[in-house]
């Protein structure tokens, strides 16, 4: 069953067409866990399918125990978005509802190797004198 539209497909479709180098998409997930692990497989599979310049390779995390802790990956479903190098951007859940932007973004973002800050921003994490890391929590609506 397709998770996106026809109308959908088209607009991520022509977001994937900026694309300026490769991203590969790693899902960790496992037929043991909750339900939302076979939907992100099933989901990352479709949006990478409408572009040339994704790949995808789905782990199971109890099997590949080396690649998740090298990720930092310790629930599923868990999605690594790299492009280049990996900067770190991770989603875990399902990647769906609001949080689709956010990981058609992310696959933009790392194609380029590019963050879309303002000056300001990125003047302000310059200055920053140790690593962060950024968490966002959402719920599902």
């Amino acid at each position: 069953m397709a998770s996106l539209s026809a109308q959908d497909e088209q607009a991520v479709r022509n977001e994937l067409a900026k694309l300026t180098g490769p991203v590969k998409l790693t899902v960790f997930a496992s037929e043991l866990g909750p339900e939302t692990n076979g939907q992100t497989v099933a989901l990352v599979k479709e949006v990478a399918a409408l572009s040339d310049k994704l790949s995808v390779e789905i782990l199971n995390p109890f099997i590949d125990k080396e690649r998740a802790a090298a990720y930092g990956v310790e629930v599923t479903p868990a999605v690594v978005v790299e492009g280049a190098e990996d900067y770190g951007i991770r989603f875990l859940g399902l990647p769906g509802g609001y949080e689709f932007a956010n990981l058609i973004d992310s696959i933009l973002v790392a194609s380029s190797a590019t963050p879309r800050l303002s000056e300001a921003t990125q003047t302000a994490l310059a200055g920053l004198q140790s690593d962060v890391t950024i968490k966002v929590f959402t719920t599902p609506t």
